[in-house]
């Protein structure tokens, strides 16, 4: 007779293909009935908090849900960090864990829907009778707001016979945000109005219009009107004509391409948040620049946008291409201008004056060695200047930073377990930093298992926590607590059988060449070491230290 357990697992099985965790007391007899009564893949981490990251990264690289499983208690705490990037970053997943039995707390209890609550997920707790329908209301609420939710089945409950699985409906997903009233119909038409009246219109996309499908509109809008394009960190790609698009904005983007965006006049913003790195801390648009912003937030997300409509990317750009009609201007300012000239970034040097390797350079370089199907999974710290700046990637779900809207650093390696697993025929590709690296070494073995030789992992090595050195001992903090021993990751590599490269020159990346010419069914998952300069300050961090100073 089928557990409470079972109906959790089966029920979440029809709509989620892709569980990840550590199995422990409060989850055994889910995980039993993942395994044996269902189709869904389940992929052991080793450290709870990789449940939650892996499920949010497969969720990036693919658009599809995905669950993370852990035990009550400590177990559950060790996903708190995790939890609250997904929270901060809009990502949908279950976690489904163990909890307290009915009867109250134990000595190892926590207040889970408490702790839950105060990184804002919401907790759903299964009952002995309505399992199947709870599983299913959890899942709908993470899609249809874009958070994590929390599927908490208590201790007691979890083995308790509970019947045939019920039928249970489909989640119920809200139609996409259409422009409804007044204010946003006269919106779009200043919109439209603006557009085809500017010299120097420029159009900016984030991950909202890319979740909304809003690319080829948002293309067509650009050709009609002759606009520039770029997009945020996270909404790289959306854009398919790459000849007219700056990059991405902000700190990673090159000095060239910024200054043409503040000489645009019309500006309109989709699917964007205009958080402080987007904005250049307020200095993306000149003073002079009408900005508008299309976004399904409830209010307009910076002092600068001067008309906003709330409404879907993709529903907004198809009604502003409708509006703007086919009259295209005589002299488009994207045609007047050198695009690829503009988006060129620093060469670098061989080395850095200290005779370590010059992050700039060695980024130049692998780029032309990578293989161009990848997919690009990012840890937090110092060094995501330099993939965000030197690889290009195709698509927003292609290039997936982690932890950085909760400012968080370890969240690495889970990453690739869950952008593997989403993209069985890419190349995924991590870029992290000995400081986060380290945090989540446990969780090295899991990336190298699942991606096997699709994997690389690029560890940016200056012994350091690079940006806290930037921030503060440039200040004249104790540097003390911000240096590292230098690691040997390449031996941490060959530990768990994968292949470790210690890279002291630009010649050392040449077996990242030869490697990209072997069959993966063969190969070995590749860990470059790089031992870079710290000297070297990310345009970025650069930024960063302006504002602060």
């Amino acid at each position: 007779m089928p557990t409470v357990s079972a109906h959790v697992a089966l029920t979440l099985a029809q709509h989620i293909d892709a569980v990840f965790g550590v199995m422990g007391n409060g989850n055994a007899y889910f995980l039993d009935a993942i395994e044996t009564q269902t189709d869904a893949v389940f992929t052991a981490v080793r450290h709870e908090q990789g449940a939650v990251v892996a499920a949010d990264a497969h969720f990036r690289a693919s658009g599809r849900i995905a669950a993370g499983t852990s035990t009550y208690g400590a177990g559950f705490t060790n996903t708190l960090t995790a939890l609250a990037e997904a929270v901060q970053a809009h990502v949908p997943l279950v976690l489904v864990v163990g909890d307290e039995p009915t009867s109250g707390p134990r000595p190892w209890d926590v207040d889970q829907i408490a702790l839950a609550s105060a990184v804002g997920a919401r907790t759903y707790t299964v009952g002995h009778a309505d399992a199947a329908a709870t599983t299913v209301i959890a899942i709908e609420h993470a899609l249809t707001y874009r958070v994590p939710v929390v599927l908490a089945i208590p201790y007691d409950v979890a083995s308790f016979e509970a019947g045939a699985v019920p039928e249970a409906p489909m989640p119920r997903i809200p139609a996409p945000l259409a422009p409804r009233g007044e204010f946003a119909e006269g919106t779009l038409s200043e919109i439209a109005a603006a557009l085809t009246g500017a010299s120097r219109p420029f159009l900016l996309a984030g991950r909202g219009a890319w979740l909304a499908g809003a690319g080829p509109a948002l293309g067509e809008l650009a050709r009609l009107t002759g606009a520039l394009t770029a997009s945020s960190a996270l909404g790289r790609g959306v854009f398919a004509e790459t000849q007219y698009d700056l990059g991405v904005t902000g700190g990673f983007g090159a000095d060239g391409a910024m200054e043409l965006i503040r000489t645009a006049d019309v500006a309109v913003v989709f699917g964007a948040s205009l958080n402080q790195f987007t904005m250049r801390f307020g200095e993306l648009f000149a003073p002079g620049t009408r900005v508008f912003q299309i976004d399904i937030a409830p209010a307009a997300t910076h002092p600068h946008v001067g008309g906003f409509v709330r409404a879907d990317a993709r529903l907004a750009a198809e009604e502003l291409v409708a509006r703007v009609g086919s009259a295209t201007t005589t002299a488009p300012w994207r045609e007047t201008v050198d695009v690829a000239a503009a988006r060129t970034y620093d060469e670098g040097d061989a080395l850095a004056p200290d005779g370590r390797l010059d992050p700039r350079s060695a980024a130049r370089r692998i780029a032309e060695l990578l293989p161009s199907d990848r997919v690009v999974v990012s840890d937090g710290g110092h060094f995501i200047g330099w993939a965000n700046m030197y690889w290009p990637v195709e698509a927003p779900d292609r290039m997936m930073m982690v932890g950085t809207a909760f400012q968080s650093i370890g969240q690495g390696w889970p990453s690739v377990v869950g952008a593997a697993l989403a993209r069985r025929e890419s190349t995924v590709v991590l870029t992290s930093g000995d400081g986060g690296g380290l945090m989540a070494i446990a969780d090295l073995e899991s990336a190298v298992r699942a991606a096997q030789g699709r994997g690389i992992a690029v560890i940016w090595n200056d012994a350091a926590y690079g940006a806290e050195v930037n921030l503060y001992g440039l200040k004249g903090l104790a540097e003390g607590p911000m240096r590292i021993p230098e690691v040997d990751f390449a031996a941490f590599a060959a530990a768990v059988g994968a292949e470790g490269v210690v890279v002291k020159a630009l010649a050392d990346l040449d077996r990242l060449d030869s490697w990209t010419q072997e069959d993966a069914a063969t190969r070995r998952f590749l860990l470059l070491d790089l031992r870079i300069s710290g000297d070297v300050i990310a345009p970025y961090q650069q930024e960063i230290i302006r504002v602060n100073s």
